[in-house]
């Protein structure tokens, strides 16, 4: 047995008995001895992931990359690492990636990457929302100060006793503010409205929004991952109770166009 096999063998002990800097270690100087296996940075990213070392995670799951581009595993743990960097999109296209890959290969690991795409889209719309709201309350500042700005111009031109002139100009003024507040203030209740979820979004099986939908022979979408395991423990269609297999389900690219599209404008609904 090598010595690099023996360290990650040695890595994976460790890491089975909750030792995630012992492990660290170990599978560093397995990564000493074999620079070239990707498998050996997956199996560090893993370690660092529970320690949190975010940054490390991404090193690491790129170094794989750069050996197996194609690393379900590398693409997985990249995500989870960008995601709690905030790196939004990056987290979201690696995230994908991994399904894709589990997808192709009907990895069992599917219906936790189907979480995480999920995840990840729910987060980048919530930091989206956090940003638009900043710059909408940005922008009603500014509005209110120049409105501010332009009274008290026009109220430093009123000549000396013209208190009635000085009145309408500060009413009128006021009226604008409360004018432009009342129109941010509508934009805003709009905006955090929670809209219904539509029952065609929904999987029957795990009832969570729909990522990668799958149609079967008799019309029925599902979840991918939701109904690979459904077949894996029960090989025929949840409805009919007649046989099927994964070979008979096909895309529903139009229904997953649509669940997609509706999560850009409603990230709450992941955890409706």
């Amino acid at each position: 047995m090598s010595t690099a096999l023996q360290l990650k063998e040695e890595g994976n002990r460790h890491f089975q008995a909750g030792d995630y800097i012992g492990a660290d270690g170990l599978y560093s100087k397995a990564i000493i001895a074999d620079s070239k296996n990707p498998a050996l940075y997956t199996n560090r990213a893993m370690a660092r992931l529970k320690l949190g070392h975010w940054e490390s995670v991404i090193v690491d799951c790129q170094a794989c990359l750069a050996l197996a581009p194609h690393n379900m595993k590398a693409h997985y743990y990249l995500a989870q690492a960008q995601l709690s960097t905030r790196d939004y999109d990056g987290a979201l296209e690696n995230a994908l990636a991994a399904h894709r890959l589990c997808a192709a290969t009907n990895d069992k690991s599917l219906g936790a990457v189907t979480s995480l795409v999920l995840r990840c889209k729910k987060d980048r719309w919530e930091a989206r929302e956090r940003r638009r709201l900043r710059q909408e309350r940005e922008l009603e500042e500014e509005m209110l100060h120049l409105l501010r700005r332009d009274r008290d111009e026009m109220l430093m031109a009123v000549p000396s006793g013209g208190m009635t002139e000085w009145r309408v100009i500060e009413e009128e003024a006021n009226d604008k503010m409360r004018a432009l507040s009342r129109v941010f203030e509508t934009a805003r209740a709009q905006g955090q409205k929670r809209r219904e979820v539509p029952d065609w979004a929904i999987d029957d099986i795990s009832f969570a929004i729909l990522v990668d939908p799958v149609i079967t022979k008799t019309g029925k979408s599902y979840e991918r991952a939701t109904i690979m395991e459904h077949l894996r423990r029960h090989p025929s269609d949840p409805l009919t109770r007649e046989p099927l297999s994964a070979a008979d389900l096909r895309p529903n690219l139009a229904l997953r166009q649509a669940c997609e599209e509706f999560l850009e404008e409603n990230g709450w609904a992941v955890d409706w």
